[in-house]
């Protein structure tokens, strides 16, 4: 009979440890967090993870990685509501603006620019000398390294073989092998890429300056779990792991500037609603 009574009260405190687990787990619900792929899905993946993971703890907020492929994965993440975080520069455009994300800050680097780039070896000197020829891009969502570089060529009558590669670095990968004459790219992806694969471009045209993209919110995020993330995020540099963890970032990328997280705003944005304004249709 004790024995039956001391069965009965082990269950009874597995269960009520069981419940206020589950308890626990739905007081806490977990966010994904959803990166543009700008490298290929190895060094994105090695480039996040000790970030998020950080962050999640540091914040008190549990974040997950949903890293996509391509670069085009973050953005159907999104659309679909799949992911509560998101580090893009591709809601700004009508019809995704007000959907209601809200920037709450961006990586502490220089702006950006889209470029049109060749090998530094290369015969092409002009724009116009890639009428006809094959063209690499990311994809169709890419908005510096894509949109702004294809209106570009648009702009100036200049037809080329679209190939979508998924991502920059196997758009770069393309180039240097040659099986494309050229690329879309971004300046700051170019110059990681050359740093660790020890190639060199040559740049036959380049944008105006467009803001780092942006780490977002969606408005299904609590503001009190917004702002947690968001200082767990500014407050890295300020940490000796979460700085160790940054530099860590900055080296596997090869990037000319140490990374760190600062706030911004939507403001901050406002070039790319500016091209989205003025961009040819086929590119908005």
């Amino acid at each position: 009979m004790l024995r039956h009574h001391f069965a009965h009260s082990i269950l009874a405190l597995a269960a009520g440890v069981i419940f206020a687990g589950a308890a626990r787990a739905a007081e806490s619900p977990s966010y994904n967090f959803a990166p543009v792929n700008q490298y290929s899905l190895q060094v994105s993946a090695s480039f996040w993870n000790p970030i998020i993971e950080y962050v999640s703890r540091k914040s008190g907020v549990r974040l997950n990685l949903k890293l996509g492929r391509t670069s085009a994965d973050a953005t159907s993440y999104v659309l679909a509501r799949e992911a509560d975080f998101a580090f893009t520069n591709r809601l700004f455009c009508p019809g995704r603006a007000g959907m209601g994300w809200t920037v709450f800050g961006r990586r502490n680097t220089s702006p950006v620019h889209a470029q049109i780039v060749v090998p530094a070896d290369s015969p092409i000197r002009r724009v116009e000398e890639l009428a006809g020829t094959p063209v690499a891009f990311p994809g169709p969502e890419a908005t510096i390294s894509y949109k702004v570089a294809y209106a570009e060529l648009l702009r100036r009558n200049v037809p080329v073989d679209v190939v979508f590669a998924g991502n920059m670095d196997a758009v770069f990968t393309q180039l240097f092998a040659g099986k494309v004459r050229a690329a879309g790219a971004s300046s700051q992806l170019a110059q990681h890429y050359a740093g660790r694969e020890h190639k060199a471009f040559r740049v036959l045209w380049s944008s105006p300056p467009f803001t780092e993209l942006a780490l977002m919110a969606s408005p299904r995020v609590p503001a009190a779990e917004v702002r947690a993330v968001a200082r767990a995020f500014f407050d890295m540099d300020r940490d000796p792991e979460g700085l160790r963890i940054l530099s860590e970032a900055t080296a596997l990328v090869h990037s000319d500037t140490p990374f760190t997280f600062v706030p911004a705003t939507g403001a901050d944005y406002a070039s790319y609603r500016a091209f989205c304004a003025t961009a040819p249709r086929d590119v908005r």
